[in-house]
């Protein structure tokens, strides 16, 4: 039994021993490493913007000679699918906090939201019809619009400088691309205090646009930008005197009409860009107490806006080869608060700007602001250095 065992053993070991003495096979190539786990990757698109500056105040009285370093706006963009023809967008504002009772807390500079919303593709039509919806804090009625001539970075907008509305409220909005590139419809249904507010009342606010680009399918790079743009705002705010009180004869449930409405004109080119413009506003507000002895009465009064604005790179248009960056800007705004009355505000801006690179530049510029025939505001003549970067 014992010799059956020992043998058996060795049969079992015997192929072990004849491995262990075969040459390794070198001509085999080893077998490639596991490859490790792929990344998952955020389809994330960031952009975004800076506007910095230097000011000196030139007008006479306490503010002469007053100056500072100001970061005016740093917008943070972020961009990201959200399934099939649907998309997000978030835009951070950073600002200096300048309001009193937060700033006796922290004077430095804050973040808020600026944009916030979805956006789904309803329409993409082979025949270049194209609508989208949106739903969040969105682009108001015409400033973005308006922007696109203009550079932000050196001023508001003629209309959000005379504090028609905000660039941006919360509300849902629409917007259809006509084919050919011959222009689009923008319409907005919104809360009305802006992005820099909540919600304060019941009413809401109601606009439209339509821009028309009847020149966009020219092969003239110039004539092909020019625009026609006719806009409405048709909004409400409550009454004063919405929840009554004490000794008044009731609580008033009627809303103040805040409208708007204006026509732009305009040519955006890289060399040449040129707008004017035409506004008014209605806005209404209230006299008395709300009271038997002194009752409630509605004011209303028109306010009315004219301005106009030139940026030129006078190299680059006489020669389309230069890439000398030289360039001109000029504006003239005329605000009237009230047709009533003979008091207006004339707006003033001059200077030169110079391309550092094709997302940076600067811009050395002169500011005024003057009052007229009694109007309620302060004379400002401010001398400023402008930074704009973008990325």
């Amino acid at each position: 039994m014992n010799k059956i065992t020992i043998v058996a053993l060795g049969l079992l070991a015997l192929p072990l021993a004849i491995s262990a003495q075969q040459p390794v096979d070198t001509t085999r190539p080893a077998p490639p490493p596991t490859p490790p786990p792929a990344a998952v990757s955020v389809p994330v698109d960031f952009s975004g913007i800076l506007y910095a500056n230097f000011q000196y105040r030139g007008d006479k009285g306490a503010a002469k000679a007053t100056n500072k370093f100001d970061l005016e706006r740093a917008y943070l963009t972020f961009k990201m699918p959200a399934g099939d023809r649907a998309s997000i967008r978030i835009t951070a504002d950073v600002f200096q906090q300048t309001a009193n009772g937060p700033d006796a807390y922290y004077k430095g500079w804050v973040i808020r939201a600026k944009y916030a919303y979805l956006q789904y593709d309803y329409l993409k039509s082979a025949t270049g019809w194209n609508g989208l919806a949106r739903a969040g804090l969105l682009h108001n009625v015409v400033i973005d619009h308006i922007e696109s001539f203009w550079p932000r970075w050196i001023s508001q907008t003629p209309v959000e400088r005379a504090g028609f509305f905000a660039s941006s409220d919360a509300g849902v909005a629409t917007q259809l691309t006509f084919p050919n590139k011959f222009g689009e419809i923008y319409a907005t249904i919104v809360n009305g205090p802006g992005y820099t507010s909540r919600e304060t009342d019941r009413f809401k606010d109601y606009a439209a646009r339509l821009s028309l680009t009847p020149f966009g399918a020219s092969d003239n790079k110039l004539i092909r930008t020019f625009a026609l743009t006719g806009w409405t705002y048709v909004g409400a705010v409550a009454s004063s005197f919405a929840a009554g009180g004490a000794g008044q004869v009731g609580p008033v449930g009627v809303s103040l009409p805040r409208t708007r409405s204006g026509f732009f004109v305009g040519l955006r080119d890289p060399r040449l860009s040129l707008g004017g413009e035409w506004d008014t506003r209605k806005d209404a507000s209230e006299t008395g107490a709300n009271t038997v002895a002194l009752p409630r009465a509605e004011v209303d009064s028109t306010g009315r806006l004219l301005a106009g604005f030139a940026v030129i790179k006078p190299f680059q248009l006489m020669n389309d080869q230069s890439t000398f960056p030289l360039g001109l800007i000029a504006r003239w705004d005329r605000f009237k608060p009230n047709t009533n009355t003979d008091a207006y505000l004339n707006t003033v801006i001059g200077g030169l700007t110079w391309d550092l690179n094709k997302k940076t530049a600067l811009s050395l510029d002169y500011q005024e602001v003057t009052p007229h025939s009694g109007a309620i505001a302060a004379a400002t003549k401010t001398y400023f250095l402008h930074l704009v970067a973008n990325f």
